[in-house]
């Protein structure tokens, strides 16, 4: 049988990004110079493959502190806690390590800047994602306003307008944030923004790529997990550039239900990417699949060249 002829664009840069990889690093070298167990809290990225891996060497992941002993190492996500969380591993005399993405923090350092300046904040996300729960609870209840649309930033009442500051979560859409942004302005003049740009460099850079394959491909597959904030904005970003055939392929499954529901008639044009928590492996063992049921012409789609790298802290080092 005849195979037929699909063209695969692969996104560059797609998957890990330099907070992720942090992060993952930590958790491995903690386990090299503590032993295992090691405490995570949450997730320490959004992907069950890298947390599967992890459990391997001996991380436990809970969901609480509390669900870990008093005295142990405990290692906080990615995605960054509300100060409380520091804290209360502090009383139960735990090794607390932060593997917070730099650029999270920097968000965090802000957020409290405007609190000590008696700002009221806006900040521009998700509700109930572990990264907005780490950014409002740097400051006191109350100061921090939640927006998670265009329509909230078009009505929110504010009583105080001059003491006003803006923030956002790193993993947003920027087109989408753009817009609210500009609403903001338009509404609070005097609104103080992040001195640069909240939303990361890998989450920039990826939604670059998808863009820029949107014009030349018939379906965008996306690896990333189905609580992840990346991924599900690649998907978005996508199909709002005219790709309606856009999907995110969490595990086997998804991708076997993909393969088994198209038939691909002539020759295709296929774009692959990665959220920012995605391991190589996963895009890898994708192409592998789609090489079996089909002839591909991989061609790298390079839109920007990355090269940032955060150091681990200072304790693992």
């Amino acid at each position: 049988m005849v195979k037929q002829n699909i063209n695969l664009y692969l996104a560059s840069p797609r998957g890990f990004c330099a907070g992720v990889d942090r992060a993952v690093k930590i958790v491995e070298q903690a386990i090299k110079k503590f032993g295992s167990p090691i405490y995570v809290r949450h997730e320490i990225v959004h992907n069950k493959d890298v947390v599967k891996s992890l459990e391997n060497l001996g991380a436990i992941f809970v969901d609480e502190i509390t669900d870990a002993p008093e005295n142990s190492t405990i290692i906080f996500s990615a995605h960054g806690v509300p100060k409380s969380v520091f804290i209360n591993a502090k009383k139960r005399k735990m090794l607390s390590i932060d593997a917070t993405c730099p650029l999270v923090t920097k968000v965090h350092n802000e957020t409290i800047k405007h609190f000590n300046s008696s700002r009221k904040i806006l900040l521009i996300g998700h509700k109930n994602h572990p990264e907005v729960v780490g950014t409002m609870g740097q400051v006191p209840d109350g100061n921090v306003i939640l927006i998670e649309n265009l329509n909230e930033a078009k009505n929110i009442y504010i009583e105080d307008t001059n003491n006003l500051a803006y923030a956002t979560q790193t993993t947003l859409s920027v087109d989408d944030t753009k817009e609210i942004i500009e609403v903001l302005k338009q509404r609070f003049p005097d609104i103080k923004g992040p001195s640069t740009e909240d939303i990361c460099y890998a989450t920039t850079n990826r939604q670059l790529a998808v863009k820029s394959m949107a014009d030349m491909c018939d379906y965008i597959l996306v690896i990333g997990a189905q609580n992840s904030s990346n991924s599900q904005r690649l998907v978005e970003v996508a199909k709002k550039n005219g790709v309606s055939n856009s999907y995110l392929i969490s595990d086997e499954d998804d991708l076997n239900i993909f393969l088994n529901n198209f038939n691909f008639t002539d020759s295709i044009n296929i774009g692959l990417t990665a959220g920012a928590s995605a391991p190589e492996t996963l895009v890898q063992m994708l192409i592998s699949k789609l090489k079996r049921k089909f002839e591909v012409n991989l061609i790298n789609h390079e839109v920007i060249k990355e090269d940032i790298i955060f150091n681990l802290p200072k304790s693992l080092r």
